[in-house]
């Protein structure tokens, strides 16, 4: 079964889903690169990763 990887499904939503996650790892102190972050800890992209599903849920729940 070949990998599917991280991709995105709308093309013209990658610049707005990068920008989220800039935004979101900023609100965690941790600093991204704009290419290759493979050197963050598990608990940097954890925290990188719940800020945006904290987010998403937080407008989500706004607009019900």
């Amino acid at each position: 079964m070949a990998s599917r990887g991280n991709r995105v499904l709308v093309p013209q939503a990658k610049e707005g889903l990068s920008r989220f996650k800039m935004e979101s790892a900023s609100e965690v102190g941790v600093t991204l690169n704009q290419g290759y972050n493979g050197d963050l800890t598990s608990r940097e992209a954890g925290s990188v990763g719940g800020q945006m599903v904290k987010k998403m849920v937080e407008a989500y729940e706004k607009n019900l």
